[in-house]
C-alpha cells in the first residue's frame, strides 16, 4: 500500500492562518491560498478515519485539467500548481452556497423521490421517474456550506430573498453552471462517460467572480458508462458508475449514514485498497492518460519544498 497524506502542519513564512478542510488543507498568505489536496476521504459529511493513497493528487490533477479547460467560460482561481497535490492560487471572498446541477434522478435527488418528494431546493422533478432517469433538462440543486456537519439544501429564492447571494450575481452563477456543466457533459461523452451531477464553488476577486475550489473530480461529480447506459436502465439494472458512490453504498451496507450515534465501520487494508484503484479507475478513464504515482519518498518534504520555492 502507498503512503497517504493524512494530515499537513507546514511552517511558512508570511502566514496568516491555516484552515483545514473534509479534504485540503488551506494555508492563507496575504494575497495567496495554497491548497494541499490531502488523502482524506469523506462520505456523508464525516471524514472517514483512513486516507486513501493517491487520492489527493488524482483529485488535484482533474481538477487542474478542468479549470484550464473551461477558464474561457470563467477565469478561476489558479496561478499555479507546484506539487501534484498542491494549487497556489488567488485569495477571493467566496460565495456560502455550492452550486449543485443534477441531470440524472441519482443520489441524494433519489433518496428523496423514492421518499415521495417531488420538490428538490425548490425545483420540481416529474412524475414517474426512476433511479438514474435522465432529467428533461438539467437541475440546479444548490446547497448552503457547512463549516461542519451536513450541507443544506436551499431554493433559489431563498438565497435571493435572505441576501446570502444578491440576484444578479446569482443569475451569473446559475449561468456559469449551466455551461460548466455543458463542457462537462461534451467532455465526458467524449471518453464514453455520462456526467451526472456535479457541483462548482465561486468566489469574487477584484469585483469578478471567479470558480475555485475543484470541479469535475470524483469527490465532486458523479459519472456513468454512455456505452451501458440505456441498456442497463431498460433492464432496471444498476448502473455502472465511477464516483464516490461506492464509497456511500458501503458505509450504508454497513449500518453508516453519518447520522448520530453511528459508527464508521472498520476500513480494512483491502478496502482502502479498493478505493484507491477505484479513484485511479476515474483518472485514466475522464483523463484519457495512464496515472502517474507520485514518488512516495520524504513525500511530506517534497511537497513543502515544492511549495517554498513556488512562493
Amino acid at each position: 500500500m502507498g503512503s497517504a497524506i493524512q494530515n499537513t502542519n507546514f511552517k511558512f513564512d508570511n502566514l496568516l492562518k491555516k484552515y483545514t478542510g473534509k479534504v485540503r488543507d488551506v494555508y492563507h498568505f496575504d494575497q495567496k491560498l495554497v491548497m494541499v489536496v490531502s488523502d482524506r476521504i469523506s462520505a456523508f459529511d464525516v471524514v472517514l478515519p483512513r486516507p486513501i493513497p493517491f487520492k489527493g493528487q488524482i483529485l488535484n490533477q482533474i481538477a487542474e485539467k478542468f479549470l484550464k479547460l473551461t477558464e474561457n467560460i470563467v477565469p478561476n482561481w489558479i496561478d499555479s500548481v507546484p506539487d501534484p497535490n498542491v494549487t497556489i492560487g488567488k485569495k477571493c471572498d467566496t460565495f456560502p452556497i455550492e452550486m449543485v446541477i443534477r441531470g440524472y434522478l441519482t443520489g441524494h435527488a433519489w433518496r428523496e423521490y423514492k421518499e415521495g418528494k417531488r420538490m428538490l431546493c425548490g425545483v420540481e422533478m416529474p412524475d414517474g421517474m426512476k433511479e438514474h432517469d435522465k432529467f428533461p433538462i438539467p437541475i440546479i440543486t444548490p446547497t448552503t456550506k457547512a463549516k461542519v456537519g451536513h450541507d443544506i439544501d436551499i431554493s433559489r429564492e431563498d438565497i435571493i430573498s435572505s441576501g446570502i447571494v444578491s440576484k444578479a450575481d446569482y443569475e451569473k452563477l446559475e449561468n456559469y453552471t449551466y455551461q460548466l456543466y455543458k463542457k462537462g457533459t461534451e467532455y465526458a461523452l467524449s471518453k464514453n462517460l455520462l456526467l451526472v451531477d456535479t457541483k462548482y464553488e465561486f468566489g469574487k476577486y477584484k469585483n469578478n467572480i471567479i470558480l475555485i475550489d475543484e470541479i469535475h473530480t470524483p469527490d465532486s461529480s458523479r459519472y456513468f458508462y454512455a456505452d451501458t447506459y440505456q441498456g442497463l436502465q431498460d433492464k432496471d439494472q444498476d448502473q455502472r458508475q465511477l464516483s464516490k458512490e461506492f464509497v456511500r453504498q458501503w458505509l450504508i451496507e454497513n449500518g453508516f449514514q453519518g447520522k448520530e450515534n453511528q459508527e464508521v465501520p472498520l476500513m480494512s487494508d483491502e478496502i482502502v485498497n479498493s478505493i484507491s484503484k477505484r479513484y485511479i479507475e476515474l483518472y485514466e478513464n475522464i483523463t484519457g492518460e495512464s496515472f502517474i504515482k507520485r514518488k512516495t519518498e520524504n513525500m511530506m518534504k517534497d511537497i513543502e519544498s515544492n511549495i517554498k520555492i513556488a512562493l
